[in-house]
């Protein structure tokens, strides 16, 4: 394969690596917004805490990576939990508008108390599998980025199953189309509530955990993949997860590309002047949203 090529495959392996954690951080907006019309600004610290909690395990605990996932996993959940149990159900009689600045305190909150047990330094984690590279027509891709693209897709699947072929998932769809109805049929809409709160963070955690062994992870590092999986839910449509993950990995090659081809310092720009352009012509996003659907029939 051509120089060319080989370049341009290189670079979309690297932007899909990234663009599936944009999405799956997406995916956690979408989840907490489909219950409650909540935009959680605090989901990009859950991307840190899981980062971080693997990292500690791993590292200090001389936990294996096998466990140190799910444990990580587990722990940033039960911060979701709480989250939603002793801060959002205590608020819950406020307007939206005031749960989401909330959530930008819990945000601060969270990121603050990172930097106390943490410190500001980056912290990075052993890669699940040992090897060098894999060589494809030329391009060099990290065994990592396999993982990052294997555990982004049973994530996929798994959650499809849960919102089409379980009770508790169908029961969370139902309280997304219309709370008071669910309310009627007898559906605990509380609980779906610290449900999707618990769900959100534990996804936001296993996207940090994977990550992690490429980019290191620190105390502030979840604003920014906060922003960019919040500019990919908007893009594709909030509460859209089909369009959360075509949105992530338009993202992901998008920065790719800028940073292959023009530079490094303009990629963090990518996702505001996507996202802005987005706000502008299309605000529905690339696959619509239930809420467009209904501001259009009102």
């Amino acid at each position: 394969m051509s120089g060319l090529g080989t370049d341009i495959l290189q670079y979309t392996v690297s932007g899909l690596t990234v663009g599936v954690i944009y999405a799956m951080v997406a995916i956690g907006y979408n989840i907490i917004y489909n219950v409650t019309e909540i935009i959680n600004f605090a989901q990009g610290e859950f991307v840190m805490l899981g980062g971080l909690f693997a990292a500690f395990l791993v590292g200090t605990v001389r936990m294996p990576v096998f466990l140190a996932f799910p444990a990580a996993v587990a722990i940033t959940a039960v911060v979701g939990f709480a989250m939603e149990r002793f801060v959002i159900r205590r608020a819950r009689n406020t307007t939206v508008l005031s749960l989401i600045i909330i959530t930008i305190a819990v945000s601060i909150l969270l990121k603050g108390s990172a930097m106390l047990a943490w410190g500001k330094d980056p912290y990075t984690m052993p890669a699940f599998s040992s090897g060098g590279p894999i060589l494809v027509a030329g391009a060099a891709v990290q065994p990592q980025a396999l993982w990052v693209m294997g555990v982004s897709a049973l994530v996929v699947a798994a959650l499809t199953f849960f919102f089409h072929g379980s009770a508790y998932g169908k029961a969370m769809l139902a309280c997304a189309d219309n709370p008071a109805a669910a309310r009627m049929v007898g559906i605990p809409v509380r609980r779906m509530v610290l449900l999707s709160f618990v769900l959100s963070a534990a996804i936001g955690a296993a996207a940090g955990v994977i990550i992690t062994p490429i980019s290191m992870m620190e105390f502030d590092r979840g604003a920014l993949l906060g922003l960019k999986g919040f500019g990919a839910a908007v893009l594709g449509g909030l509460g859209n997860f089909f369009g959360a993950l075509v949105a992530g990995a338009v993202l992901g090659l998008a920065e790719s590309f800028c940073a292959g081809y023009l530079s490094s310092g303009y990629k963090d720009a990518v996702a505001l002047i996507l996202l802005l352009f987005a706000l502008f012509f299309k605000p529905e996003g690339l696959f619509g949203s239930g809420e467009a659907a209904k501001l259009k029939k009102s």
